[in-house]
């Protein structure tokens, strides 16, 4: 990706706005899920604490976001691949514990619409999380493309609740486009509550 001087000073903004702790890494979420991931076919977990989550960029030129609790491992990753001459998708991560070789259905409710995502269990170093795509044209992102809160929900993995934010709507426009994807920094989206000293999540 084409890398700009405007897109290091957005990205500087966004995470230096709360850089008194270190943000979560791939390796927080490896050391925080339980040993035993089979154990989650019979006993769902509960829906995640969300206060003060907030949606974040990772890396620099990254055509991804991520959504978590300041110092915490995230719990949504979303990002747009788009290969050349294919087209645009967008792709949803649960951060989750999901059984080897399991299906699912990930729901989004808001923004006056329903989406429903196909996920299966997916390995990220060893573990497997929820992971799923569809094109970036489906209607499907409508409920995550607006300004509003909304609800995510896996079976068995809780229910997600996803405070107000333009950026994921962002992202989902830019990929539609085919443009690069660049995040607004947070003084330009005063209606995410975030705890004064609080970092970008990262996966």
């Amino acid at each position: 990706m084409i890398k700009t001087a405007n897109t290091t000073v957005l990205i500087l903004l966004l995470s230096g706005a709360a850089a008194c702790k270190p943000p979560p890494t791939d390796a927080d979420i490896v050391r925080d899920m339980p040993g035993d991931v089979a154990t989650f076919a019979s006993d769902p977990l509960p829906s995640p604490d969300t206060e003060g989550a907030f949606w974040a960029v990772p890396e620099v030129d990254e055509p991804r976001i991520i959504y978590g609790v300041s110092s915490q491992p995230p719990l949504i990753a979303l990002r747009c691949v788009s290969p050349e001459d294919m087209v645009p998708v967008v792709q949803i991560t649960r951060l989750s514990p999901a059984d080897d070789g399991a299906e699912a259905l990930l729901a989004m409710v808001g923004n006056g619409h329903i989406g429903r995502i196909p996920v299966d269990s997916t390995d990220v170093r060893g573990r497997g999380v929820w992971h799923g795509g569809a094109p970036a044209a489906d209607l499907a992102w409508e409920a995550l493309a607006g300004p509003r809160q909304l609800t995510l929900t896996v079976p068995g993995a809780g229910m997600v609740t996803i405070n107000p934010s333009t950026m994921p709507g962002a992202l989902i426009v830019a990929c539609r486009s085919g443009e690069v994807f660049v995040p607004s920094p947070p003084e330009l989206e005063p209606e995410i509550e975030r705890p004064e000293d609080a970092p970008s999540p990262v996966p």
